[in-house]
C-alpha cells in the first residue's frame, strides 16, 4: 500500500509542476504571432487533436492531412497547405523545447525520485557506520568514472537554441512571466537547424560548451565532496573525462590530423579560460604580503594560455600547482589558513583537468589501419616479412619485430593513409602541449583480432616513438556478436604477448577495452547484442584476473534504449562480481547530454548515480547479480531465439525497401546536423552493412516501430512460456538486475512506439503482410512483457517516466503525420518541384521528433 501512494505522489508532483505549467505557458505560446499566417498559433490544438483521432482510427496520413484542411481551412490550394504545414512545425518544434525546458526547471521536486543513488545517501550511509566509510573509502580509492562525450547525430538544438533554454530554464525556476514571454518570443524567431553541416570543429565547439559551462562546475565540485567525506588520497582523480569530435576519425572522411591538431587546442585553451576566471576571484581575495610574485606569475600564465595563440605551448598544470601549492602553505603558516579554500579549490581543478580539459580519444577502423600497416611496410624496411599477409594470425603475431624507424610520410600518400600516420606523430606533440593525458588512447574500431592492435604499435614505433616511452593505450573495439564471441581469445593473445605485456607492464598493467557500442544491436538484434555483451565481459574480465590486469570496459552507450541506454545506473549496479566494475566509462552523446547533463544540477546528480552504482556493489554484495548456470543457459536460450528471428527479419528482401520507402532514411544525409555521413561507402548502393547504426536506429524511430529495441524479445519470452520454463523466467527477472534492466530498457523503447501511425500499411499489396509481421511481434512483446512483470501497463513501475514519455510522443504525433504524409506523397509525385518540398517537409519533422525523444537515461 504504502508503494502506491508514493507513485501516486509522484505522479501529483510532476503534474503540478510539468503538466499544468506545460499547457499554461504553452497556451501564451500559441498566441504569439511569430510567423507570416497568425492563426496558426490557434488551430495548432485542432490540428493535433485531428491527427489524434485520425491515428487512432487507423486513417492514412493523406486521409488526415486532407480532411483537416477541408474541415478547418477550405479553399486554400495544396501548397498554401504544405505552407501551412510547415509553420505548425516550426511551433511543434518549439513545444519540444519549451517541455524539456519545463521538465529541466522542476528537477529538484520531480527528477530526484531516485534519491537512494546519490552522493549524499553514500554520505549517509558512512555517517550511520564507520565500517561503511572505510569500505567506501577504499572502493573509492581503486574506482573511477570516466565521461566520454562524442558527437554522433541523435540531437538537433543549435548552440542559440541550448542558450536561450538555459535561460528559459532559470526563468521558470521562479516563474518570471516578463522573462519565459520575452524568451518564447526570442525562441519564435530563432532558426532551428543548420543551413550547412557543421564540421567536426564546430561539432567539438558546441560540446565544448558543456565542458566550460557544466562539467568543470559539477565535477569539480564532486571531487571536492569526495575528498571531504571519504579517506581517498588528495591526487586521485574519482572522475575523468574524455572527448571524441576532432579525434574520431571512423567513416567521417571530414576529420583529419589538422581538426585533431584545431580540437586539442580548443580543450587547452578553453581549460585556461576557466582556470582565469576561478584565478581573478581568488586575486580579489588573496591580497596579503608575500603573495605578489606567485600572483603576478600566475596571472601572466593563466591569461596568456586562456586568450592568446600559442607558439609551442607546452603542459603547465606542474608549474601551476607548484604556485599554487606555495600559495597554501604561506597562507597556512603565516595568514591563520584565511582562504585557503579558494586556493584549494583551484589547486583541486587543476589537478582534475590539467592542461587537457578531456582525454582526446583518437579512433579508426581495423580495416583502415591494415592498409596504413601494408603501405608503410613496403615503404620501410621494417624486418616484416613478404608473405605477411597471407600468413596465419599466430605466425603473423610472431613475425612483428617491434623495430624502431623514423618514417615520416610523404603528401603523395592516399588521405586516409597519410591521416593515420600524421595523427600518430601529432599525438605526441599533443601529450607536450596539453599533457600525457591530453591525447594518449587510440581506439581500433571492428577489432578482429591481436594482431589489428599490435600492428598499430608497430606503426607507432615507425613514426618516431620509442619503445621506453611509448606513453600511448591501445584499446580494441569489439563490436559485432562474433568479434565479442572470440574476443577473450583476442586479449588472451595480447596478455601473453612479450612486447605487448612488456607495455601493458609500463602503463601500470591498465587495459581497457570497448565493447558493444552501435553495430551489436545492428547485427544481432536487442536481446542478443545485450547478452553477448554480458558474456563477453564475463570471459574478459576473467582473461584479464588470470594474468593480473586491471580492466576498465569502456561502453558506447548513448541515447536510445536500443543502442545500450535507459537507465544507466541501473545497469552498472546490476553488474555482478564477474565483470570487474572498478572502473566504468561510457559515452554520452546526442540528446543525452542535454538532457542528462544540460545543467550543473542535473550533471550532478546523473554523474553522482554512477558512481553509487560503482561503488554499490562493495557495500552490499548482492549474489543475485551472480547468474547461475540455469539463468545462464535461459537467457542464452532466449538470445538464440531472437536472434534468429531478427536475422530472418534483416534477411527479408522487403527489410530495406521498407526503411526506404517509409522512413526518412534516404533524406538523412540531407540534415545538416552532423560532419559524418549517415553510411560508410557514401557513394555506393545502399546495403545494411554499410548503414550506420545510427541512422538504422533513428529510422525506425521515426516510423514510431522501434524495432532493435525489441524486436525477438516477445517470440523468445513465449517459448519459454510454452516450453515450461515460465517460472524460471519470472525469477530470473526478479532476481537478476542485469535482466531486470535490460528488458525495463526495452519496455521503455516500446513505451515510444506507435503502430497506429502506420495502421493505413494493411492495405498496402506490398508491404501489408511485412508490416503485419511487425505489429504482430510487437504486441506479442508488449503481452509477453506485462504478464512477466505483472502490470497493466509498459513502465508501470515508472510512471513519471512514462507520463513524460507519453506528453512528448502526443506533442510531436502531428510531425510523425506529417512525415509520412509528406513521403507518401514523394512515393507518388513525379513534380520536381514538388518533390523538393515533400523532401524538405520530411526532414524538417526528424528534427522535432528526434528532439522529443530524449532519452531517460
Amino acid at each position: 500500500m504504502p508503494s502506491t501512494v508514493r507513485l501516486s505522489q509522484k505522479e501529483s508532483v510532476f503534474n503540478h509542476e510539468v503538466v499544468k505549467r506545460f499547457e499554461l505557458y504553452n497556451s501564451l505560446f500559441q498566441t504569439l504571432p511569430f510567423y507570416q499566417v497568425k492563426e496558426i498559433g490557434i488551430l495548432l490544438p485542432f490540428f493535433s487533436s485531428h491527427c489524434e483521432k485520425g491515428a487512432a482510427n487507423q486513417l492514412s496520413p493523406t486521409e488526415i492531412i486532407e480532411s483537416f484542411f477541408e474541415k478547418y481551412v477550405p479553399g486554400i490550394d495544396h501548397r498554401e497547405q504544405l505552407n501551412r504545414l510547415f509553420r505548425f512545425i516550426q511551433y511543434i518544434e518549439r513545444q519540444v523545447v519549451l517541455f524539456d525546458a519545463i521538465e529541466d526547471s522542476s528537477f529538484s521536486k520531480v527528477g530526484r525520485s531516485d534519491d537512494t543513488g546519490t552522493l549524499q545517501s553514500m554520505i549517509q550511509q558512512a555517517s550511520l557506520n564507520e565500517q561503511a566509510r572505510a569500505t567506501i573509502s577504499k572502493k573509492l580509492q581503486d574506482f573511477s568514472l570516466r565521461l566520454v562525450l562524442t558527437a554522433h547525430p541523435t540531437q538537433f538544438y543549435p548552440g542559440t537554441v541550448l542558450g536561450i533554454m538555459t535561460d528559459l530554464i532559470e526563468a521558470l525556476k521562479t516563474n518570471d512571466i516578463s522573462s519565459i514571454d520575452a524568451l518564447l518570443q526570442q525562441l519564435g524567431k530563432t532558426p532551428f537547424f543548420n543551413k550547412t553541416s557543421p564540421t567536426p570543429v564546430d561539432e567539438a565547439v558546441s560540446l565544448v560548451w558543456f565542458l566550460e559551462n557544466i562539467f568543470y562546475h559539477a565535477l569539480s565540485s564532486i571531487q571536492a565532496k569526495l575528498e571531504d567525506e571519504f579517506d581517498i588520497d588528495a591526487n586521485k582523480n574519482v572522475l575523468e573525462l574524455g572527448f571524441w569530435p576532432g579525434g574520431d576519425r571512423d567513416g567521417n572522411p571530414n576529420v583529419n590530423t589538422e581538426t585533431t591538431r584545431s580540437v586539442a587546442s580548443l580543450l587547452r585553451q578553453t581549460i585556461f579560460r576557466c582556470y582565469y576566471r576561478d584565478f581573478r576571484s581568488l586575486k580579489r581575495r588573496i591580497t596579503f604580503r608575500g603573495f605578489a610574485d606567485n600572483i603576478a606569475t600566475l596571472e601572466a600564465l593563466l591569461y596568456d594560455n586562456a586568450f592568446n595563440a600559442q607558439e609551442n605551448p607546452k603542459d603547465l598544470q606542474p608549474e601551476i600547482l607548484r604556485i599554487l601549492r606555495e600559495m597554501h602553505e604561506t597562507l597556512v603558516s603565516s595568514h591563520d589558513s584565511l582562504f585557503v579554500n579558494i586556493v584549494d579549490s583551484l589547486i583541486q581543478k587543476v589537478q582534475l583537468f590539467g592542461s587537457y580539459f578531456a582525454t582526446l580519444d583518437i579512433r579508426q577502423d581495423s580495416r583502415v589501419l591494415r592498409d596504413v600497416f601494408k603501405y608503410t611496410t613496403e615503404k620501410v624496411y621494417t624486418g616484416v616479412p613478404k608473405n605477411y599477409a597471407e600468413m596465419s594470425e599466430e605466425s603473423k603475431i610472431k613475425s612483428l619485430p617491434f623495430n624502431q624507424a623514423d618514417f615520416k610520410c610523404p603528401e603523395t600518400a592516399e588521405p586516409l593513409i597519410r591521416d593515420t600516420l600524421d595523427t600518430i606523430r601529432l599525438m605526441k606533440q599533443i601529450q607536450h602541449s596539453n599533457g600525457q593525458k591530453g591525447c594518449q588512447r587510440f581506439i581500433i574500431s571492428n577489432c578482429q583480432q591481436a594482431s589489428d592492435i599490435l600492428q598499430l604499435i608497430a606503426l607507432f614505433l615507425w613514426s618516431g616513438w620509442e619503445k621506453d616511452k611509448l606513453s600511448v593505450d591501445f584499446m580494441p573495439l569489439f563490436e559485432t556478436v562474433n568479434d565479442l564471441k572470440h574476443a577473450s581469445e583476442v586479449m588472451e593473445r595480447l596478455y601473453t604477448h612479450p612486447f605487448y605485456k612488456s607495455h601493458l607492464k609500463k602503463r601500470d598493467n591498465k587495459q581497457a577495452i570497448m565493447l558493444g557500442f552501435s553495430d551489436s544491436t545492428k547485427d544481432g538484434g536487442y536481446l542478443m547484442a545485450n547478452w553477448s555483451i554480458y558474456k563477453a565481459k564475463v570471459e574478459l574480465t576473467a582473461m584479464a584476473r588470470k594474468y593480473g590486469v586491471q580492466l576498465a570496459f569502456f561502453d558506447g552507450r548513448g541515447g536510445p534504449p536500443a543502442r545500450g541506454g535507459g537507465k544507466t545506473h541501473r545497469f552498472y549496479a546490476s553488474m555482478g562480481k564477474e565483470i570487474a566494475n572498478d572502473h566504468i566509462q561510457l559515452t554520452i552523446q546526442g540528446q543525452t547530454v542535454s538532457s542528462q547533463y544540460g545543467s550543473i544540477e542535473t550533471a550532478r546528480f546523473n554523474t553522482e548515480q554512477l558512481i553509487n552504482a560503482g561503488v554499490t556493489s562493495a557495500l552490499h554484495p548482492s549474489h543475485h547479480d551472480l547468474l547461475d548456470d540455469n539463468h545462464k543457459q535461459l537467457i542464452a536460450i532466449m538470445a538464440e531465439t531472437s536472434h534468429k528471428m531478427f536475422l530472418d527479419l534483416r534477411e527479408h528482401p522487403l527489410f530495406v525497401e521498407y526503411l526506404e520507402k517509409y522512413s526518412p532514411l534516404k533524406l538523412l544525409s540531407q540534415i545538416n546536423i552532423s560532419s559524418r555521413p549517415t553510411k560508410r561507402n557514401a557513394g555506393a548502393k545502399l546495403k545494411l552493412e554499410d548503414l550506420r547504426a545510427i541512422s538504422f536506429v533513428t529510422s525506425w524511430s521515426q516510423l514510431k516501430q522501434n524495432i532493435p529495441g525489441f524486436y525477438g524479445v516477445g517470440t523468445a519470452l513465449k517459448k519459454m512460456k510454452d516450453e515450461g520454463h515460465w517460472e524460471d523466467v519470472k525469477d530470473l527477472y526478479y532476481q537478476s538486475g542485469f535482466f531486470k534492466t535490460m528488458l525495463d530498457n526495452c519496455m521503455m523503447s516500446m513505451s515510444k512506439s506507435n503502430f497506429n501511425v502506420t495502421a493505413y500499411m494493411v492495405k498496402d499489396k506490398k508491404f501489408s503482410k511485412f508490416w503485419k509481421g511487425l505489429k504482430s511481434e510487437y504486441e506479442l512483446t508488449r503481452d509477453m512483457l506485462l504478464e512477466l512483470t505483472g502490470t497493466k501497463v509498459l513502465m508501470e513501475e515508472f510512471p513519471v517516466d512514462r507520463r513524460s514519455i507519453a506528453i512528448r510522443e502526443r506533442i510531436v504525433l502531428p510531425l510523425v503525420i506529417v512525415q509520412h504524409y509528406a513521403l507518401q506523397r514523394l512515393n507518388e509525385t513525379e513534380d520536381e518541384e514538388l518533390t523538393g518540398i515533400y523532401n524538405k517537409l520530411v526532414i524538417r519533422t526528424v528534427y522535432g521528433i528526434v528532439n522529443a525523444g530524449r532519452n531517460l537515461a
